[in-house]
């Protein structure tokens, strides 16, 4: 079925040259976006996870300067160094720590413990403690306050705090007055925290000190283990950084970012799951898929429509040939059609319809080809004919002493060999000028005293190379339709000059053109074609052309008439590399 049925042939090629395609570009679009979007999304967060640092450590900064507060108030200083305060000096404590107390929402407990006195002061929310005597609270032992740590996290009746513990010492003096402690819920960490988050899909954890301590999970059932040596070298100096792994059973990425406050690590690290990262190449893909199987379904109908208009006039073809195989030319009439099949069985009806009369095209053919190699011998010998004939006359008119004839001669010999020079295209301009010349000074002698020319070229121009014959046709056109249907009296100037560009300019005072003859001209030059069969002689048009050919776009021209007074042909050649 295969081998035999060409339909068949070409719905599984086309199925296999689409297919194939198709499924090896979703195979490379699906892992290059993949690693793409993993790449582009690690490089977003980890940029969102800086800005989320900044902010964290702008709200440490500030709880910071609450903490110090106390230090820019002389008067509480002065009441801190009492042993014994009395009740004003009471008082202005108290009131003191509940302005600390009321300052920010966030803040549910802070507790003084006085060095000098032993003395405590405590201000506390009651909905959050139902007992001020909590043992999450500092000791009341100066001796332990050393290496009680300034930031650390405490979990009271199932929620968590960042403590404040600031020891006030008199600076310069060396003299512990007492610890201020302050507990702040996580409520502006957990704000700032959303923020850097998609919390349906993303888990984000803040860990400080060097001891990596937790303090807000956006997951509080869970939070990554960690082994000692990741945090280590997460902590040793700020960076960011990235690794796969997983969390609760997931795969995915984990990214983190670690600064410092104040000579404590901070740590934001945060986990995205591997499937989230490649939803979006995989909505891409679907949708490529859905497009793909309905461009898979129209493949396969144009194929069906295509191979059967395809193999039905192939068919057609071979019943054909079948008959003039036997002999049969009168081959079966069909319907043309106007694409490739179509023009294929037009040529093979011309070609059945002249295969009788090919031996004597042939005939014909061999018998033109040996004319036409005569007419060659002929066209080669006749040029010399005519030269030798034009010297022996020239000869006889110098035996006469009549230089004036041979001098005549001579420009027409001249004229004629370089027009009947058909193996060179291009000369130097020079030799363009000196035919234009011999050509001028022939039809000088013709008009005797009704025709005067100048040619004017610079010295650089003249040894540029140029298409040849280019000049006279444009002389011969003034000369014609300008002075011999104008007045019987003109003069023709020849001007070259070379800038930018080579530029001639052919002018006269004949009869002219007038606007309309001129728009016809550019109107053919436009059709971008040579002479017609109508068309007589090589003209203006036929130079422009020439000249378009071989420069293209480069070329110019312009045209201006006055009639019987000037008419102006200018010519702008481009000047290339090497003429």
């Amino acid at each position: 079925m295969y081998k035999r049925s060409l339909l068949v042939k070409f719905l599984v090629w086309m199925l296999m040259a689409t297919v194939i395609p198709f499924t090896c570009s979703n195979l490379i679009s699906y892992r290059s976006t993949s690693a793409a979007l993993e790449a582009n999304m690690i490089e977003l967060n980890h940029k969102t996870m800086n800005i989320g640092m900044d902010n964290l450590k702008k709200y440490l900064q500030e709880l910071n300067q609450l903490s110090v507060s106390w230090y820019y108030d002389q008067s509480l200083i002065n009441y801190l160094w009492l042993d014994k305060p009395d009740f004003d000096s009471g008082s202005y404590i108290d009131r003191q720590l509940a302005f600390l107390y009321f300052s920010r929402p966030e803040i549910k407990l802070v507790n003084y413990y006085s060095a000098m006195s032993g003395q405590q002061y405590i201000k506390f929310n009651y909905s959050v403690w139902s007992s001020p005597q909590q043992p999450q609270l500092p000791p009341n032992v100066k001796d332990e306050w050393t290496n009680l740590p300034v930031y650390e996290t405490k979990v009271m009746n199932d929620s968590r705090f960042l403590v404040i513990n600031r020891k006030l010492i008199d600076y310069p003096k060396p003299n512990v007055l007492g610890l201020l402690s302050m507990y702040f819920t996580m409520d502006e960490i957990k704000r700032l925290s959303t923020q850097l988050l998609d919390p349906d899909h993303e888990s984000v954890f803040i860990y400080m000190n060097d001891s990596q301590q937790l303090i807000y999970a956006s997951s509080e059932e869970s939070a990554p283990h960690l082994d000692e040596s990741t945090l280590r070298d997460i902590t040793k100096e700020p960076q960011q950084t990235h690794w796969d792994g997983q969390f609760r059973g997931e795969q995915g990425v984990f990214l983190a970012v670690s600064d410092r406050f104040l000579e404590m690590p901070l740590t934001i690290v945060k986990f995205i799951p591997s499937t989230f990262i490649n939803q979006a190449a995989k909505q891409t893909l679907d949708r490529s898929m859905v497009i793909q199987f309905i461009a898979l379904a129209f493949v396969i109908l144009f194929t069906v429509i295509l191979s059967y208009s395809t193999i039905a006039p192939i068919k057609r073809l071979i019943r054909n040939m079948t008959r003039v195989e036997i002999g049969q030319f009168d081959v079966e009439q069909f319907k043309t059609r106007e694409d490739e099949i179509g023009i294929l069985e037009l040529r093979f009806q011309t070609m059945v319809r002249n295969l009788k009369e090919m031996i004597i095209r042939e005939y014909q053919q061999r018998i033109e080809i040996s004319t036409a190699q005569l007419k060659m011998l002929q066209a080669q010998i006749n040029p010399h004919f005519l030269y030798n004939t034009l010297q022996s006359i020239g000869t006889t008119a110098l035996r006469h002493n009549i230089e004036e004839i041979s001098d005549k001669i001579s420009q027409l010999g001249a004229i004629l060999r370089y027009s009947m020079d058909l193996d060179t295209e291009t000369v130097a301009l020079q030799k363009e000028i000196d035919h234009i010349r011999d050509y001028l000074s022939l039809q000088e002698s013709r008009f005797k005293h009704k025709l005067t020319y100048t040619i004017h070229c610079e010295s650089s121009a003249a040894k540029r190379m140029v298409p040849k014959m280019i000049l006279q046709p444009l002389v011969e056109n003034s000369i014609v339709h300008g002075i011999e249907s104008g007045t019987g009296q003109g003069a023709i100037r020849l001007e070259i000059t070379m800038d930018d560009a080579l530029i001639l300019r052919i002018i006269d005072n004949g009869r002219g053109m007038d606007q309309t003859a001129i728009e016809q001209l550019k109107q053919r030059f436009a059709k971008q074609r040579l002479l017609q069969p109508e068309e007589d002689g090589i003209g203006l048009i036929n130079v422009l052309q020439r000249l378009r050919i071989t420069y293209g776009d480069g070329f110019a021209w312009t045209m201006e008439s006055k009639p019987y007074e000037k008419t102006e042909i200018v010519l702008i050649i481009p000047i290339q590399e090497g003429t």
